[in-house]
């Protein structure tokens, strides 16, 4: 059965930052410098970390009601946009843990199935 949100993992930025904006232990909301620099810790270099892309998935995130932003004004400094996640953006998280788990468990097979490829031909 297909699931709904089904993605391609060139898209793998839009489920880390899901879960970036749903860690219950920052309640704050997040601007996407601070986003950026947080998605390293999901192995994203900064070659891989362009900054418009990541503006232009967040964009692409509210327009599917997965998360809001608004206009924050610092204390010093131009204003900033800052994200939070919906209910709707919750969903698509478990959805992706979903589709990811089950991708997991198909590579690990495909790398069992290779292990036992590569023994054989070095043995024989």
């Amino acid at each position: 059965m297909p699931h709904k949100f089904c993605h391609p993992m060139h898209r793998f930025m839009e489920v880390c930052l899901l879960a970036l904006l749903c860690d219950e232990k920052s309640e704050q909301l997040r601007h996407g410098y601070s986003l950026a620099e947080e998605l390293k810790n999901f192995g994203f270099t900064d070659e891989e970390l362009n900054i418009s892309t990541l503006y232009r998935t967040l964009r692409q995130m509210e327009q599917n009601g997965w998360v809001l932003s608004h206009w924050e004004s610092g204390g010093q400094g131009p204003k900033r946009r800052v994200y939070c996640i919906t209910t709707q953006g919750r969903d698509a998280l478990d959805e992706w843990a979903n589709v990811l788990q089950e991708r997991r468990n198909r590579i690990s097979k495909l790398l069992d199935a290779y292990s036992q490829l590569k023994r054989a031909t070095e043995r024989g």
